[in-house]
């Protein structure tokens, strides 16, 4: 796994040469019950998720600390014809807009996100446990969490991250998000250790 800045750049520079990554299988498996109203995607990478909720009309603001990321992110909604707007920050994301991508690069570890605004917030393979309590704040009522990140199982395959700071325990999740629903988990380690959450909020 890339460590820096500038090796996640050159690792997005040469995705952005090849064709677009597929979504992760629990997006496609679950797209069908999620909610289609304002997305938030964290660490979105190239945005192969973003792309995959806009294509049905939703907004959707994605968030990288990767300018190159974001650049190639850009260039493939163009291509597909999708509406992108470059924002300044996530509090301007926060304003209701009608379909489209919104691309915000930001300091993962230091940004804040705004209270009560999304539907949808979408977290695949990043984990920084500190944004647990503001994801849940940046829901609004009825608004859902999907995250998929992987577990200290993966130390026994080859690939993904290795430091187990950024691995999850066993049960993690589950127990991550005690003010949410969970309305889906589960733990796989076949080929690879990842868990899964589909949490809702259920306050008003």
């Amino acid at each position: 796994m890339p460590s820096s800045q500038s090796d996640w750049d050159a690792k997005y520079r040469l995705a952005g040469e090849g064709a677009p990554s597929e979504a992760a299988s629990i997006v496609c498996e679950l797209l069908s019950l999620l909610p289609s109203g304002p997305a938030l995607d964290i660490a979105c990478g190239t945005g192969r998720h973003a792309l995959v909720l806009a294509a049905r009309g939703q907004h959707v603001t994605a968030v990288d600390f990767s300018k190159v990321a974001l650049g190639v992110l850009e260039a493939r909604a163009r291509s597909a014809s999708a509406l992108v707007h470059r924002g300044e920050s996530l509090c301007e994301a926060g304003r209701p807009r009608k379909g489209g991508l919104e691309l915000i690069h930001a300091d993962l570890e230091r940004m804040t996100l705004p209270e009560r605004c999304y539907d949808l917030i979408l977290c695949i393979q990043y984990l920084q446990r500190d944004l647990f309590p503001q994801m849940v704040r940046a829901l609004r009522p009825k608004g859902v969490l999907l995250m998929e990140t992987f577990t200290r199982a993966q130390l026994e395959f080859a690939g993904g991250p290795r430091n187990p700071a950024y691995l999850l325990e066993t049960g993690e999740f589950r127990e991550a998000f005690p003010s949410l629903c969970v309305l889906f988990y589960r733990e796989l380690r076949a080929g690879q250790g990842i868990a899964s959450l589909l949490a809702q909020n259920l306050r008003r």
